[in-house]
């Protein structure tokens, strides 16, 4: 008797092909989406303004909102950031007529940069629905720290 569980039948065959189907949708999604970079970006400021407003009305978070701060700063400092450093990767620019010019490239692209904004910045309008991640803190504290890290990470 085999005691393996066999994926083709029973409940884990719907789960599968329902994942899949999802998985696929979703990617389709995001394939029809990236060459429109104006109304991604439009997108984002929507999302922003609305995480913004829900965030205002109800007078907490922002502890989440510190969080979400921090993580779009790691994202910008990615996506301005180079791939290759060239202090140990060497000149950027050719210095003999044989070696070729090598063109920035950023360390984390444009769209994936978009993608985990919009992703963190649902994550965190969803963590707004539980008075659990509302912590009582002095805001202008949070804001305090994040301007020096923001100053000296820029």
């Amino acid at each position: 008797m085999d005691t393996s569980l066999d994926r083709s039948f029973g409940p884990w065959a719907s789960t599968g092909r329902i994942t899949s189907t999802v998985n696929a949708r979703y990617q389709h999604i995001l394939d029809k989406a990236t060459p429109l970079v104006g109304l991604r970006w439009c997108l984002w400021v929507l999302v922003f303004f609305l995480y913004g407003v829900r965030v205002w009305y109800l007078r907490g978070f922002y502890i989440v909102t510190y969080g979400l701060g921090i993580f779009n700063l790691n994202l910008v400092i990615g996506f301005l950031s180079p791939q290759l450093d060239p202090e140990t990767e060497g000149p950027a620019l050719p210095t003999k007529g044989d070696q070729e010019f090598k063109p920035f490239v950023r360390r984390l692209p444009e769209f994936k940069f978009w993608l985990a904004s919009i992703k963190a910045f649902c994550t965190a309008f969803c963590l707004t629905f539980f008075s659990v991640f509302d912590v009582p803190v002095f805001w202008p504290i949070l804001l305090v720290y994040w301007l020096p890290l923001f100053l000296v990470t820029m």
